[in-house]
């Protein structure tokens, strides 16, 4: 995770500042990329609770989150509607279906964020207001992304994203008070 000491740029602040939705791509980013299949052809996921609480902070401070990923999976609809979130699954077009959101929310594409790991996440972190890739993001999209976390895909690396947009909307000690309230 990254350090509390370690400061982000003012350019990437004063863009995750804007954003009002945040999108993920799943496979490699909010898990590690494995696919597991049992031997009836079933497949599972592993999620790390800490990018979890990430994504429902954002949610709880109003910024409206959704996974978007190619790959059909039960297990990634049972995940975020465990978190309560917005689930594209199985969408051949991100693009498509992060502009759709943003249209629905009324908003532009410069006040939703991408984070992806590979080219099918490619025309979408391009045009979007924020883009970031876990630190094991395929080299062909580094060139494309604002931004790269030190945590790798599934191993936390959609919290560091999240605490990056609650520290540049001003959110970080109020969601530390009210943790310290519980």
């Amino acid at each position: 995770m990254r350090s509390p000491d370690l400061a982000h740029p003012a350019d990437l602040l004063a863009r995750a500042a804007k954003i009002k939705l945040a999108c993920f791509d799943v496979d490699g980013t909010l898990t590690d990329g494995r696919l597991y299949f049992d031997s009836e052809g079933r497949e599972s996921k592993a999620f790390h609770v800490l990018d979890g609480q990430g994504l429902v902070l954002l949610r709880k401070h109003g910024i409206h989150v959704a996974f978007v990923t190619a790959r059909a999976s039960g297990s990634a609809e049972r995940r975020a509607a465990d978190l309560g979130v917005e689930a594209c699954i199985g969408v051949q077009d991100k693009l498509a279906c992060v502009t759709g959101i943003a249209q629905r929310l009324g908003i532009g594409l410069e006040q939703a964020s991408f984070m992806g790991d590979d080219l099918p996440d490619l025309a979408v972190m391009y045009r979007a207001g924020l883009s970031v890739a876990p630190a094991n993001a395929h080299g062909s999209v580094l060139a494309y992304v604002h931004w790269r976390t030190q945590a790798r895909g599934g191993e936390g690396a959609a919290r560091e994203f999240c605490d990056l947009l609650l520290e540049a909307q001003g959110l970080t000690e109020r969601v530390r008070e009210q943790a310290l309230a519980q």
